[in-house]
């Protein structure tokens, strides 16, 4: 019995919905929120324990939702790559990715190279699984909520011109929807900036490790993804390297007005 690329393609689906599921609502993070996150929290400095924890993940929840009423579509250019353990390309794809909300996402591939089977059997499965499960019960199943995660402020840390709370993240079960890991919350906005993490639960038996890492980039006001890049170690196969890269973004209805083009 031999791991195939289809698995490798589900393995990676998995880690990028957990990623993308988490605090982002439907249609991306949105920046709208107003104030800053001392006026806010307090002095951040003083923050400690699991209370001051819950307090920013309810703010950056309430933040997400209130933005999410606003970013009514865009399109965003991705260009999705898979590298072996030695840094070498086997597959390369450049998709167009339209979303108008609240849920829905179109793709169009405008270029590729490498491996047509693995570009086929890995990209596709990451474009199917984030159209079919943007809304459904899984991504209530992954969300950062006190229901599925408990909080613990763990500082604070500059991540280029965004200052950011560094909160670690404990599932409450072991359940493959779910990760372990720490989130960055820039304060000014309550939106989150990074995810690092790996799953509670081995998402299969082919998988010895698997970690994630999603950062977001403010965009036009919005928070939106900037790049992910997810690593697996598999037996037999080896380390495989998943990066997505975002942008450019194109903003083009925000509660019914127009936007434009950001690179």
């Amino acid at each position: 019995m031999k791991i195939s690329p289809s698995d490798i393609g589900a393995t990676f689906a998995f880690l990028f919905l957990m990623s993308h599921g988490c605090l982002q609502p439907a249609n991306g993070q949105q920046n709208a929120f107003v104030g800053s996150g001392d006026t806010a929290l307090g002095s951040s400095s003083t923050l400690a324990g699991d209370s001051a924890a819950n307090e920013i993940v309810s703010k950056v929840l309430a933040e997400n939702d209130r933005r999410r009423q606003r970013l009514r579509r865009y399109t965003v250019v991705r260009t999705y790559e898979i590298r072996s353990g030695e840094g070498k390309v086997a597959a390369q794809a450049v998709v167009r990715m339209e979303f108008r909300a609240p849920d829905e996402r179109t793709f169009e591939q405008t270029s590729g190279k490498g491996s047509g089977i693995v570009g086929h059997l890995v990209f596709d499965q990451l474009m199917d699984s984030e159209s079919e499960t943007s809304s459904g019960k899984q991504r209530l199943d992954s969300a950062i909520t006190p229901a599925n995660y408990i909080f613990h402020f763990a500082g604070e840390e500059n991540l280029g011109p965004y200052h950011c709370l560094i909160l670690q993240v404990v599932p409450r079960r072991k359940d493959k929807y779910l990760f372990e890991g720490r989130i960055w919350v820039e304060t000014h906005d309550f939106a989150v900036a990074k995810i690092v993490g790996h799953p509670a639960k081995k998402p299969s038996f082919w998988i010895n490790d698997a970690d994630f890492v999603r950062e977001y980039q403010r965009v036009q006001g919005f928070w939106l993804p900037l790049r992910d890049e997810s690593q697996v170690e598999v037996r037999m196969y080896g380390k495989r390297v998943l990066t997505i890269q975002h942008g450019p973004y194109r903003i083009t209805e925000v509660s019914g007005t127009s936007a434009g083009h950001v690179n």
